[in-house]
């Protein structure tokens, strides 16, 4: 069983960066994708950025793209998230989600829910304005 364990979160002032950072437990190859969601007070949960792990191919939801840059760092087997010029409204629980491991390499990022099967337990991020 995969785990993945998020960590990073906290309470920033309007304008200011945080990185959130997830590692997941198992690997064996790389033929899979990871993504950030999160889920704000009364909402639902949204897409925010995926990443494929062998070829490092992105998806970024648009509120969030050329803000918050995702990359991973194979070496040392860790996501992350910079989140940049933090707004009130990116408050929210963020979920970092891994994929199954597919028969083919490198399988395209996706941004739907249901393509996640390994789920974090969140990080708060808390933006004031």
């Amino acid at each position: 069983q995969v785990q993945v364990v998020e960590s990073g979160g906290g309470l920033v002032q309007t304008g200011d960066s945080l990185r959130l950072s997830c590692t997941p437990s198992k690997r064996t190859f790389d033929n899979y994708f990871m993504a950030w969601f999160r889920q704000a007070p009364g909402k639902e949960r949204e897409f925010v950025a995926a990443i494929s792990w062998s070829h490092g191919k992105t998806l970024y939801a648009d509120s969030v793209k050329g803000r918050f840059p995702i990359s991973r760092d194979n070496t040392k087997n860790t996501m992350y998230l910079q989140m940049n010029n933090l707004q009130p409204e990116d408050t929210a629980i963020y979920y970092c989600a891994r994929s199954r491991d597919f028969a083919y390499t490198d399988p395209a990022p996706s941004r739907l829910q249901q393509s996640y099967h390994y789920w974090g337990q969140g990080t708060q991020v808390t933006v004031s304005s």
